[in-house]
Order: structure tokens, then C-alpha cells, then sequence
């Protein structure tokens, strides 16, 4: 395992097992034919690294052999310049989409990372909870672009979308909520952690109350964990205690090369590969698509 000197002091204790345990599942059923699992990443707290986690875990599902669509919904659109995606190059963007002007397969291009594509985003759509407010179908803008994205040509086949949310409770957000199957919410293992979760829950809650039944909470995932710090420990501890099974095992330590990774235009995977991000974000797709198994074998 290779780092640097300040993201991976020799004194500090390794978080899991030095290589990750990736293993190549087998293709499932889906369990509503050709559609993908739509999984929203989202809390409306900013710098908890829901973009990061887009971005390398799209990666990673893709490394392990899934088919992967982005949707970039932060205006900032950091997940589309994270993967190299060059404004000049967003011709047609989430916001073309979810204004009603562009289906959602005319926004879709490919990355450098093979099996991820994204569907990028301008600063256009900070402005759009204002032009589609009033209209009857406002909080389904997303679902209803989703519904035959695998449908037509070029053929896509997406297994995933990984929608990446801004970081507030608006309607753009909601739009995520109403089209996800489940919510995927990283949290940063810092003082402010547990406020604003109970908040990101009881909207999930109004959320498959009045739009979509079937919502659930897929995960949390606890990011930006220093084992030298007493407080990360006890924020990953009083997660566990309160959330319980939703918590996934797998930690996203803090690290150098994450947070260099984005200025090449990089997933931190394609940017060093060895390091212990990269491992992290390996088994946490691992683990999700162990999840996902779990849920099938239910239905």
C-alpha cells in the first residue's frame, strides 16, 4: 500500500485489511426488468463529501463490472469537472433535462473511466426551482426523465444512477428523493455529524409519504475518519449507536490523494489506484452491491 507521509502516518492504525476484498458478483435479476437501481446521495450539509463519494463509488461499481450513470444535480456540477468533463463539453446538461427541454439520454457522456458515464450539470440549474415551481409535475421532473433511459439509441444498459445532490433540502433534492429507490447519505466524521441527520430523515419520511412509498435508506456512509482523532471515533461510534445495520461497515478515511484526485479531472481509483481511499471506496461498492443482493433475494 503506498500513500503519502501526511494521509497515511506510520503510526496511524489501518482502518481494514490492506488489500480490498473486491469481489465480482454475479449479475442479478433487476427487480423491475431493464430498469437501473436509482441511489441519491444526499444531506444538506455541504463538505461531507457526497460528490467525492459519487464519483469514486461510480467508479468502483464500475471496476467491479456494473454499468454506471452519474447525475450531476449540484449546480457547482464538481461531480462533472471531477471526472474530466470540461464545461465547453456540457452541451446539453441536468438542467436542459429537468427544465423539460432535452430527454435525459441527450445529456449522457461517456468518462474516461470505461462503464461510467455522467450526465453533467451547469450553473443553469440553481435557477430552476423557480421556473418549474409552480408546474404539477415539478417534484417528478428526474423520475420521469429516468423511466426509458436504457430505452433507444445509442442502447445504454445502466444496472446504476447514482444521483448527486445539492447540498440543501430543495425541490432539487426532492426530484432525487421522488425518482431513488434508496438514499445514500455520507457523513462526515466531525462534530456537526448528527445535526441536520434527524432533519435528512424525517423528509425521507414526508418524502415516501406523499411522493414514493418504496424510499428507504440504503446506507450511511461515515467519511473523512482520522483514527488519531478522539472525536471521529465517538461520532463513529454514536452513528452506529443510532443508526445501527444502516451504517455500513466500510470507512472513508481522510485522505491526500481524495482530495487531489478532483484537480486532475480524476476518481482517486484512476488517480492512485494503491492508495487507501481507493481501497476504502473498493469495498464500499463491494459491500453496497452485497446489500443489494440481500434485498433481491427478499422481493
Amino acid at each position: 500500500m503506498t500513500d503519502t507521509p501526511d494521509s497515511n502516518p506510520p503510526n496511524e492504525t489501518p482502518l481494514a485489511p490492506a488489500a480490498p476484498q473486491v469481489v465480482p458478483f454475479a449479475k442479478q435479476a433487476r427487480v423491475d426488468g431493464g430498469r437501473p437501481r436509482v441511489l441519491a446521495i444526499a444531506n444538506q450539509k455541504g463538505g461531507v463529501g457526497k460528490t467525492t463519494t459519487a464519483i469514486n463509488l461510480g467508479t468502483a461499481l464500475a471496476a467491479i463490472g456494473e454499468h454506471v450513470l452519474i447525475v450531476d444535480l449540484d449546480p457547482q456540477g464538481n461531480a462533472s469537472t471531477g471526472l474530466g468533463i470540461e464545461r465547453k463539453a456540457r452541451r446539453t446538461s441536468t438542467y436542459d433535462v429537468m427544465a423539460g427541454q432535452a430527454p435525459m439520454r441527450d445529456a449522457v457522456i461517456p468518462t474516461a473511466v470505461p462503464k461510467l458515464h455522467i450526465a453533467p450539470s451547469t450553473m443553469d440549474l440553481s435557477g430552476l426551482e423557480l421556473e418549474i415551481g409552480q408546474e404539477k409535475d415539478r417534484a417528478y421532473r428526474l423520475r420521469t426523465a429516468l423511466n426509458n433511459i436504457n430505452n433507444g439509441t445509442p442502447a445504454f444498459d445502466f444496472t446504476y444512477v447514482l444521483v448527486d445532490c445539492p447540498p440543501s433540502l430543495n425541490l432539487i433534492t426532492v426530484n432525487a428523493m421522488a425518482a431513488a429507490d434508496s438514499i445514500l447519505v455520507p457523513l462526515q466524521c466531525e462534530f456537526f455529524a448528527l445535526e441536520g441527520l434527524s432533519q435528512l430523515l424525517k423528509t425521507v419520511e414526508e418524502v415516501k409519504k406523499t411522493l414514493n412509498p418504496t424510499l428507504s435508506i440504503h446506507g450511511i456512509v461515515l467519511t473523512m475518519y482520522d483514527s488519531r482523532n478522539n472525536l471521529s471515533n465517538q461520532v463513529v461510534a454514536d452513528v452506529r449507536q443510532f443508526m445501527g445495520r444502516k451504517v455500513y461497515d466500510t470507512v472513508i478515511p481522510r485522505n491526500v490523494r481524495i482530495s487531489e484526485a478532483p484537480s486532475y479531472g480524476k476518481p482517486v481509483l484512476v488517480y492512485d489506484l494503491k492508495c487507501v481511499g481507493s481501497e476504502a471506496y473498493l469495498r464500499l461498492a463491494t459491500e453496497i452491491i452485497q446489500r443489494e443482493k440481500e434485498l433481491l433475494a427478499a422481493v
